[in-house]
């Protein structure tokens, strides 16, 4: 790159900089002083987690069963750990088993309250970055709402022929009940096995696998003591903005085609610089600019002029072509290729929807 240009001056989100040094101290082996400082606010996290799961637990708040067997896809830690990939992965392997599967997401970082059936016209801000990822790269059919049972039964209702529902998060909601959970661990594990805010832990570790569980390591090894399955997140390759929304699929010749040149990778994710790291990994000399998670892009970050930008679907699905100007905007999607021993081990979790209801 240029040194001097404006291709060599980092680009900082400064809004960023404390979640990331909390992030860093999360990952550490042993709890460091700020962890420990930041402890009592865990406990009443714990508290009040507890204090959830018990009363959904004896009957004092409401448990609700969707329509359709129910597979919760979530992470035990926060922060990107692969959950999307998987959900996208896991609706394919249904297919494959014959099933006819659904999603349903609370749809979080919308603008717009309210149920929504999740269509290729829809926009981010209404229905979530995510839920519109997943329909866009599935075709499956996708409902959000704040009340989760709402999208089930809704979606059951739009498209009766649905026989098994996958819920994109929600395994910390014990309102709606659950016939099987996959729990994604990426190779950071459970950090220093603290809970939020003192570490990454959204709930306890389990010393054992829970019942009606499996686990998947999206970067191909165990990072816990819970036995699970590997998977290898990988990138396809790129392809235009517009072609993408086309459904025209990436290539890796694409993606070469963009070595030696002055290219920004733009990445609004849990973990932008993986991204990043994938990409250089593949020969390109790239300038990250890293964004918040879910960022909107109600206005576009990189310079004015900028020839070639590279981001990730969660990016694309915010991004229209019109948009965008004389910028060549190029998406680079992530595909999660996941052992085969994992298919049998869910199609054995999963129960078969009765025939009144398929």
């Amino acid at each position: 790159m240029r040194t001097g240009s404006r291709w060599s001056q980092p680009f900082v989100d400064t809004g960023a900089r404390w979640r990331d040094t909390l992030v860093a101290h999360w990952q550490l082996p042993q709890p460091t002083a700020l962890s420990r400082a930041l402890q009592p606010l865990a406990w009443v996290y714990t508290a009040l987690a507890a204090a959830d799961r018990a009363l959904h637990a004896q009957g004092w708040l409401a448990r609700e069963r969707a329509p359709r067997p129910l597979l919760v896809v979530g992470n035990l830690v926060a922060g990107g750990a692969g959950k999307t990939p998987a959900v996208i992965a896991v609706v394919g392997l249904l297919r494959a088993m014959g099933r006819h599967p659904g999603v349903i997401s609370r749809g979080y970082g919308r603008r717009e309250a309210g149920l929504r059936i999740v269509g290729p016209k829809s926009q981010a801000a209404e229905v979530g970055d995510e839920p519109l990822l997943i329909h866009l790269r599935t075709r499956a059919p996708v409902a959000v709402a704040e009340r989760r049972i709402a999208a089930a039964h809704a979606l059951c209702a739009e498209h009766p022929t649905l026989d098994v529902l996958v819920a994109d998060d929600g395994l910390q909601h014990h309102a709606l009940e659950r016939d099987a959970q996959l729990i994604v661990f990426d190779a950071r594990g459970a950090g220093n096995g603290l809970r939020l805010p003192a570490g990454p832990l959204r709930e306890a570790m389990p010393a054992l696998l829970p019942p009606d569980s499996l686990v998947l390591y999206t970067d191909g090894a165990p990072s816990t003591p819970l036995p699970g399955y590997g998977a290898v997140r990988r990138l396809a390759g790129a392809v235009s903005l517009e072609a993408w929304w086309r459904g025209e699929p990436a290539s890796i010749a694409a993606l070469h085609d963009l070595r030696g040149r002055e290219v920004i990778a733009c990445a609004g994710t849990a973990r932008p610089e993986r991204f990043f790291d994938m990409l250089r990994g593949e020969g390109l000399a790239i300038q990250g600019l890293a964004r918040p998670d879910h960022e909107p892009y109600d206005s576009l970050p990189w310079p004015a002029g900028t020839p070639d930008v590279l981001v990730t679907e969660k990016d694309a699905v915010k991004l229209r072509p019109e948009r965008v100007g004389a910028t060549r905007i190029w998406v680079a999607p992530l595909d999660l290729q996941i052992e085969p021993a994992f298919a049998p081990a869910l199609e054995r979790l999963l129960p078969i929807a009765p025939p009144e209801s398929r």
